[in-house]
């Protein structure tokens, strides 16, 4: 099947390659779905992330996706895997469609191989993106931060920190 390419940003990507090259990724599952992974990778189209669309699912996105087949609806927030917890909607990127849904817009429809066989979904809405809303992915591992260009920060002595945004 011929894909087109996918929007990504770097951060993501950048995170994304090293979680693929962990050796949580080697626990984590089959090899097929992080070969998948992969070659959603290699063909995304990489921008900055004050410059990915908002209708683009990233990393912590929040959507809402729609079973072509059952015409069921589900929200999900695409997380890595460390803060996966599908019964809180937290869906893995290394899930299957986790996988499927990364870089897409808005209205694409995407099917993907689940253990069960296939499944068909559409994005029908992104709830919030980060980059949309000026705000980065997960940083707690001391990656790469995005500051929306009106944002400041400061640090009192007591190493609080303020952050806000000038005009």
């Amino acid at each position: 099947m011929l894909r087109r390419k996918i929007t990504m940003t770097a951060v993501d990507h950048r995170r994304l390659e090293e979680l693929l090259a962990s050796e949580t990724a080697r626990v984590v599952g089959p090899s097929a779905w992080l070969n998948d992974l992969q070659a959603e990778l290699n063909r995304a189209d990489i921008v900055s992330p004050g410059d990915v669309p908002g209708n683009v699912v990233t990393m912590d996105s929040t959507v809402l996706l729609r079973d072509i087949d059952t015409d069921e609806v589900e929200m999900y927030t695409l997380v890595y895997p460390n803060r996966a917890d599908i019964a809180n909607n937290q869906l893995s990127v290394l899930a299957p469609v986790g996988t499927a849904i990364l870089g897409y817009q808005i209205g694409d429809e995407v099917s993907w191989r689940v253990p069960a066989g296939w499944r068909r979904l559409r994005i029908e809405q992104i709830l919030y993106q980060p980059e949309r809303e000026g705000e980065s992915s997960e940083v707690a591992d001391g990656g790469s931060i995005y500051w929306p260009s009106r944002a400041t920060a400061e640090a009192s002595p007591d190493l609080t920190i303020t952050i806000g945004t000038h005009d």
